[in-house]
């Protein structure tokens, strides 16, 4: 057993699909409860507004961020985003169009697959943070995870953390790849061991997105993780949410198994393009 494995013995790792399942059952029926005004709000000010497409321009973004800024101060009652999330080519432009009171987030890393060489992850995360990124979203090395080189993930990580020099660092798990809650689990425990400001459900590209039992496990993931080593860690919900309803149900998985104090944009966000009009409305 290497210390990898060794250290995730000290976890709850060893999950069944059916139980969690179960829980996250019983945990949703609370989320009428939570389907108010105030939440809904509360949420609008959790959203990565998201970019990513093969489409995307610089007169795009720029558009793109000129929406955030109109938004800035036209409703009292409402704070805007929490980030803008692009690709690393496109934080220059967010940089310079962006007025609003709003995180700059990017990409990097051979996003969305995490397939390219190690030199090739540093030199377009550290462009990304030279160029003004105050988030960098990674994608956890699923390939080396399966293949059980669990030292090479977490040396990645590390060294990706450590190119981030200020910036937070999020971790895309990508969890409907890795399918089974103690995959995820897993994936969850080494990211954060790693140095992950954030984990992240998923790209919303390849695989199948969010799902509220990915999102409980890695709650549940954070949650032990903190009871064991006072580390607080975000959790970032993306891929595939677009309603209000949708964003209502993952707020009440994080509230009724992380509390209260996870109900920040510090620790938690929501990344999405269509979510922000269905909130609005």
């Amino acid at each position: 057993m290497n210390k990898y494995e060794e250290f995730l013995s000290k976890f709850n790792v060893n999950l069944q699909d059916n139980d969690v399942t179960q829980k996250v059952t019983e945990i949703i029926r609370k989320s009428e409860e939570n389907n108010t005004l105030d939440v809904l709000k509360f949420l609008y000010s959790c959203i990565d507004l998201t970019s990513l497409g093969t489409e995307d321009s610089k007169e795009s973004i720029w558009k793109f961020v000129e929406k955030v800024n109109d938004f800035d101060g036209s409703r009292s009652d409402v704070a805007n985003v929490a980030a803008i999330c692009v690709y690393p080519n496109f934080v220059s432009v967010v940089k310079e169009a962006l007025r609003a009171d709003v995180k700059i987030a990017s990409v990097a890393g051979g996003f969305p697959s995490s397939q390219t060489f190690i030199e090739v992850k540093i030199a377009e995360v550290s462009l990304a943070v030279k160029e003004g990124a105050d988030e960098i979203d990674i994608v956890f090395n699923c390939g080396d995870f399966f293949d059980h080189n669990l030292q090479e993930v977490c040396e990645e990580i590390e060294e990706l953390k450590e190119t981030c020099r200020g910036a937070h660092l999020k971790v895309i798990l990508e969890t409907g790849l890795l399918k089974t809650a103690s995959n995820i689990k897993k994936a969850a425990i080494l990211s954060i061991y790693s140095g992950a400001d954030f984990i992240k459900s998923s790209t919303g590209k390849v695989y199948p997105g969010a799902t509220l039992e990915a999102v409980y496990v890695m709650c549940e993931a954070v949650k032990e993780y903190y009871q064991m080593y006072n580390k607080k860690i975000g959790i970032k919900v993306s891929g595939g949410v677009r309603t209000a309803q949708d964003a209502v149900q993952y707020y009440t998985l994080v509230k009724e198994v992380l509390g209260r104090e996870w109900l920040t944009p510090e620790f938690f966000r929501i990344g999405a393009s269509s979510l922000a009009d269905s909130l609005l409305k």
